[in-house]
């Protein structure tokens, strides 16, 4: 089994319930709250502020010019996509940055970026790539399973820019390059080495759920 399918798969519960979350179902049938919508732009902004230091983190301790590349990778779509507040959401929710600066990050906003910035200080290329592995993949499959459940969803005149940005090949792309690279370095690891990566992305999925908790939940 590679390292991703046994991360995955010690994953599955948790992930399925990112399918079911009353925040994706909302996304998915177009019946979701903009102010709830709204709350989770500001807050995932704050969060892909930190996010990016854990990439920069991964830059600085790769070891090879391929990892130097996928980290680059995600950091350019990081920079030129999503945290640019003149684009999107960001725009159509006039999002200043002033607002962005005078909002705290959310309790659990802060402890998910802190443990992969401590982890992204402490541990080496693979552990930092397992620890984004579950933010960078999980958006693709949610995204993709909205379109399998509710092909619609890629139109909604609002939300549709969501589910297509996640679902699009050029993203998908990125993460094709994240799993074969986590795979290629765990390649050798021993079974304890293997049980650290999986607890890593294990922790980082169960966050993952709560920020979608407290997105719905408009949670301080």
């Amino acid at each position: 089994m590679k390292t991703t399918q046994r991360l995955l798969a010690a994953a599955k519960e948790i992930w399925d319930g990112y399918n079911d979350h009353p925040f994706v179902l909302g996304l998915q049938d177009g019946t979701l709250d903009r102010e709830k919508f709204r709350y989770y732009i500001v807050q995932d902004y704050l969060y892909l502020e930190e996010y990016l230091k854990v990439f920069a983190v991964g830059i600085a301790k790769a070891k090879s010019p391929e990892t130097v590349g996928l980290f680059s990778k995600y950091v350019t779509l990081l920079t030129e996509g999503e945290m640019d507040i003149h684009r999107g959401y960001m725009g159509k929710f006039a999002v200043t940055r002033e607002e962005l600066e005078a909002t705290p990050r959310a309790l659990d906003n802060l402890s998910y970026t802190s443990y992969m910035l401590r982890v992204a200080y402490e541990e080496g290329e693979t552990e930092i790539l397992a620890a984004i592995l579950s933010c960078a993949y999980s958006y693709e499959v949610i995204a993709r399973t909205i379109l399998a459940r509710n092909p619609a969803a890629a139109e909604h005149p609002f939300y549709g820019e969501w589910v297509r940005g996640y679902a699009d090949p050029q993203y998908s792309q990125a993460n094709v390059l994240l799993l074969d690279t986590l795979d290629r370095l765990s390649a050798d690891r021993d079974e304890a080495e293997l049980d650290h990566l999986t607890q890593i992305f294990v922790a980082c999925s169960r966050y993952e759920t709560a920020f979608w908790d407290l997105a719905w939940n408009r949670s301080r």
